[in-house]
């Protein structure tokens, strides 16, 4: 990875469609990497005929060759590629939806013989933007992601999370040319936080995908008994102290929200992959779990015992840079995104088909700007920062306002897209939808934004009883 931006440390969601409210498949993540590095939103279009299409990236050398058609897609790319264009998520005109990545780390026995090429292997910034607008199907772009990984070798140890309207897969890159994928059963959901997190792999079926020569690789290289159950976790992932206090805490209190009938421990190294919810999980449910702080729990950040003795690393941290949820279910695509910290922003629903990124989505550089939707909502989660008992409440009761006018307005959008039958009118409707949906989101965070400054006057330490005669 490059300097500037580091290794992403994030959190991931899947739900099976049998396991959502809706019958919705839903993958999820928070991108999370600096506390000031903005984000974008794009819709790329539909190419025909592009000669010489060629990726080579900016972060390493890697590069290949890519096919001339190219499927529109949305994405959350960095506000710079200078180091990269980090694409990250997105939704493509197949209804196949992706997210890169979730960055893990492989033991050492397994790297002393396969080492990840960081000179020219596939990185984390090229993932999205060589798979996605490629691919028609889930398990298409499990297979052309492994053998791009096979053949170009990878940089670095990720999770790969993909869907398309039947089903979710996770995918694991385990070192420089080994890799597994699993499909989330309809009925259960995943969460992962940087830990390689398959476990049992079953190479007879449809479930599993993995590289050419995975078993013959472990077994002649001694990485495993070849009469025990191979277990894809144990045999590349790690158990470290670190991932006691930055990791399955994580992965703890997502199952503790959505199962919360079993009881477990925060500094489990043996929590399951694969868990059942308790009960349907709704698009809420799932965006409560990427935006979570242990709240309610003895580890909440917020509480002011917990300021510079933190237990747990949280979900929801002031170095995400946006929150996604992309949620699929059969024509109808969502493209759930959250500008900066989800704790203290919204997901607003986008159309992935629209063709007009909405104004203040496709702004924003390092430094503060007042025209971007990143520093909009960064703005009023820094304000609230200053004392988040004090104004933590005028934050919920923002958020709040705009979840309803939102999701009120993409449900009135849906009802027009379902009576119009002119495509051209229907892309119209889509990115008018778009619009009003970031514009009605960013107007009720400036208001907040400015309503915090106004109550923050009052808190300067310049302060004097004043005497009222004079």
């Amino acid at each position: 990875m490059n300097n500037v931006i580091g290794r992403s440390s994030c959190t991931s969601i899947l739900i099976g469609k049998k396991a959502s409210l809706t019958g919705s498949v839903i993958i999820g993540r928070n991108e999370d990497a600096k506390t000031a590095w903005p984000k974008h939103l794009a819709f790329n279009p539909h190419q025909d005929n592009v000669k010489n299409n060629y990726f080579k990236s900016k972060d390493n050398k890697f590069e290949m060759d890519l096919p001339e058609t190219i499927f529109s897609y949305s994405s959350t790319p960095e506000w710079t590629d200078k180091y990269g264009v980090f694409e990250e998520d997105g939704i493509n005109e197949h209804h196949v939806a992706m997210s890169a990545t979730e960055s893990a780390y492989a033991n050492e026995r397994v790297l002393a013989v396969d080492p990840f090429d960081t000179e020219k292997g596939i990185l984390e910034e090229a993932m999205v933007t060589v798979v996605l607008p490629y691919i028609k199907t889930a398990r298409e772009g499990v297979q052309r992601l492994g053998e791009i990984v096979e053949k170009h070798g990878a940089a670095e140890a990720d999770g790969i999370l993909f869907s398309d309207p039947n089903e979710a897969w996770y995918m694991e890159i385990g070192s420089g040319h080994q890799w597994v994928a699993q499909r989330i059963p309809d009925d259960s959901y995943a969460v992962v936080a940087n830990q390689l997190a398959i476990q049992a792999v079953v190479f007879d079926g449809n479930d599993f995908m993995y590289s050419k020569n995975l078993k013959d690789f472990v077994y002649q290289n001694q990485l495993w008994p070849k009469d025990a159950v191979f277990n894809w976790r144990e045999i590349f992932g790690t158990h470290d102290d670190s991932d006691l206090h930055y990791n399955t805490p994580r992965v703890w209190i997502g199952q503790k929200l959505l199962t919360p009938s079993v009881e477990q421990k925060p500094q489990d190294f043996d929590l399951p992959f694969i868990r059942k919810p308790d009960k349907p999980i709704s698009i809420q449910d799932a965006q409560a779990v990427l935006s979570n702080h242990y709240q309610n729990t003895p580890y909440d950040l917020t509480n002011p015992k917990n300021k510079n003795n933190a237990t747990f690393r949280p979900i929801s941290v002031a170095t995400t840079q946006e929150s996604h949820l992309l949620e699929l279910n059969d024509e109808n695509m969502i493209h759930w995104l959250a500008m900066g910290v989800a704790a203290q922003s919204v997901y607003v629903p986008f159309y992935p088909q629209g063709t007009k990124v909405p104004t203040m989505y496709k702004y924003g550089k390092e430094t503060y700007s007042t025209n971007s939707a990143y520093w909009v909502f960064k703005l009023a989660s820094t304000l609230a920062d200053r004392d988040w008992n004090k104004y933590g409440t005028d934050l919920g009761s923002a958020q709040d306002d705009a979840r309803e006018k939102t999701t009120h307005l993409r449900y009135e959008y849906d009802q027009k897209l379902a009576k119009e039958t002119d495509p051209a009118k229907k892309i119209d409707l889509v990115n008018e939808a778009n619009e009003k949906m970031a514009k009605t989101a960013t107007d009720i965070f400036k208001e907040l934004s400015a309503k915090l400054i106004t109550k923050q006057t009052a808190d300067s330490p310049l302060r004097f009883k004043m005497d009222p005669n004079l």
